[in-house]
């Protein structure tokens, strides 16, 4: 494999986060951003025209070079052993036998109802999302399915024992206890950017490879859009916590999401994709697409043992008109509203960003 196969386009996908961020609102969310871009990757393979050009600005890539994209980033998210990466494409039309060989590592089949596609869901999320997050209507010609599943255990495991209630204020400023987990962490493993605090619990695995995941709690007047992106800051803009280790309070919590993406794609800049007289899928197959409904639903859940998380992406297509001692300690309280990220092992690209606004109910 070479260097070109296993480059993750780390600055796409935080483009494209930071963009999507900032139409999420303040409310609990999750969502995937390497899931939405590798889904939008694999149809922009197929894409030629105005539609292409809308792509590429968005994703970095369209075309040709988006396959390669594509195949490379499910490559090297696919090295990590806590990660499983998937995509299939079901079509009731002809697809370019060259559209296939561009994309190895997805399969296709044969659109014949929803129910196969669930169960590929199912298994491809190791049963953490149940289902597509949109019904397959009638007039579906091609439906193109992404996913992405974590099972990471953390490095240094929080005592059940320590987690007990303690108080949150949500983003309405109501206070309640929520059940939360304490542990004493090295100060190496917290830094700030400008005003925001970041937490970096390592997970199981070889440091080269293992997975990060990293919480953030912002200013007191910032939201997902201001707050998250200090989660994937580079190292120059971060300043250490001035101790010798933080005692961290950190609620146990679990949120899930379904975000309506065609209502959103104009908004990000891909506008002739959804549009029947404007679409050009001319590389994808010899029949005229554009995309008629698209949907994320996404799942996160932290718990003393750590964290899992799956997202599953689809697009649907149909035919258009067109183409030690410690001297010295920091509390570090998630008391009130922050942000969460799992990353890739450069900590760089963001696999899954999210935002807990409201108290974490008890499970």
């Amino acid at each position: 494999m070479t260097a070109a196969e296993t480059t993750l386009p780390t600055d796409a996908v935080q483009a494209l986060a930071g963009r999507w961020l900032a139409r999420l609102g303040d409310d609990d969310f999750v969502c995937s951003p390497a899931g939405l871009w590798l889904a939008l990757g694999a149809v922009a393979a197929g894409a030629g025209g105005d539609t292409a050009k809308e792509f590429g600005a968005l994703l970095g890539v369209s075309g040709e070079a988006a396959a390669g994209a594509v195949t490379g980033v499910a490559r090297a998210l696919g090295a990590n052993d806590a990660l499983a990466v998937a995509t299939g494409v079901w079509s009731r039309v002809s697809v370019f036998e060259a559209y296939r060989e561009a994309l190895p590592g997805v399969g296709f089949g044969v659109l014949d109802g929803q129910g196969p596609i669930d169960a590929w869901v199912r298994a491809a999320t190791d049963g953490m999302i149940d289902r597509l997050p949109l019904a397959l209507g009638t007039g579906a010609d091609l439906a193109l399915v992404s996913a992405l599943a974590l099972k990471a255990v953390w490095r240094a495991r929080f005592a059940p024992s320590r987690t007990r209630d303690a108080p949150f204020t949500d983003g309405y400023g109501d206070t309640a206890d929520v059940p939360t987990m304490h542990q004493l962490i090295p100060a190496s493993w917290a830094w700030r950017v400008g005003g925001a605090t970041v937490v970096e619990l390592p997970c199981e695995g070889p440091e080269e490879t293992a997975l990060r995941v990293r919480f953030v709690l912002g200013e007191e007047r910032d939201g997902p859009a201001e707050a998250l992106p200090a989660a994937w800051a580079p190292p120059r803009r971060r300043e250490p916590v001035r101790a010798e280790a933080v005692d961290l309070s950190l609620p146990r919590f679990s949120v899930r999401t379904r975000i309506d993406l065609c209502a959103q794609l104009a908004g990000l800049g891909v506008g002739a994709a959804t549009d029947p007289a404007r679409a050009d899928f001319s590389g994808l197959s010899p029949v005229p697409l554009h995309i008629s409904d698209a949907a994320q639903e996404a799942y996160v859940r932290v718990a003393e043992e750590g964290v899992e998380a799956a997202a599953v992406t689809a697009v649907v297509m149909t035919r258009g008109a067109a183409p030690p001692r410690i001297k010295q300690t920091e509390p570090i309280a998630f008391d009130r509203p922050f942000g969460f990220a799992v990353l890739d092992a450069a900590g760089e690209t963001p696999l899954f960003a999210g935002w807990q606004s409201s108290a974490p109910e008890a499970r």
